[in-house]
């Protein structure tokens, strides 16, 4: 079962239109980023894995070498067609990947809070970004692991959105939301979420999403 809401179609992100809006609370435990200077000296790779089993105290066995290793793999992953991708332990690594990407004049977002969240919402006022013309992103999502850590990567063909999430009935605004949208499925697996979630496939549909909380986009600045 794929949740109600989280993936949608870009035409529902539409002032009045009424939608339900999926759980986008953080369930990650609380971490912090580590200094650039210990980020720099780990072996983020599964190559080193007793190194950092090390570090982190994971024995052979425990749940803390899966996170490890489900992390790392992810990291390591070959890239979908035209991704470019980096897993980021510090905000420095993060911001660096960004502006390799974009350029120096960038700009991050990420939905203002959490309100709305398993239950119906309206759309306010929506503005695209870049005019809503296709668009250069980095979506940042995060990943389990001991420290704060986070897969960054940027795929073509995207229009990012922000909107006011109204309360249907009161028509008050409670959230401001971030959105993206994926014009290109073509490369994505028949059985992703999205298309059972929305009957469709591959190359097909644009996908849609919320940036859910504490995961982040960054942009060109408009």
């Amino acid at each position: 079962m794929v949740e109600e809401g989280k993936f949608f179609r870009e035409a529902m992100l539409k002032s009045g239109n009424v939608m339900h809006m999926p759980d986008i609370r953080d369930k990650m435990p609380k971490r912090s980023f580590l200094p650039s200077l210990i980020v720099s000296k780990l072996p983020f790779s599964v190559s080193k894995l007793s190194e950092l089993q090390k570090i982190f105290n994971a024995g052979n066995g425990s749940s803390m070498k899966g996170i490890l290793v489900d992390s790392l793999s992810e990291c390591e992953r070959a890239p979908s067609p035209g991704e470019m991708k980096r897993c980021v332990a510090s905000i420095e690594d993060m911001i660096d990947f960004s502006t390799a990407v974009l350029g120096r004049n960038v700009t991050v977002r990420t939905t203002e809070n959490v309100q709305g969240y398993n239950g119906n919402i309206m759309i306010g006022q929506v503005k695209g970004i870049k005019g809503g013309d296709v668009t250069k992103s980095v979506s940042c999502h995060q990943s389990l692991f001991p420290s704060l850590f986070y897969y960054c990567h940027s795929v073509p063909k995207v229009r990012v959105y922000e909107a006011d999430i109204l309360e249907p009935k009161s028509e008050v605004k409670v959230n401001h939301g971030v959105a993206i949208c994926h014009l290109d499925t073509s490369s994505w697996s028949p059985g992703h979420g999205s298309f059972i979630a929305l009957g469709s496939g591959p190359g097909k549909i644009e996908v849609c999403h919320w940036i859910f909380e504490n995961d982040m986009i960054w942009t060109l600045v408009d």
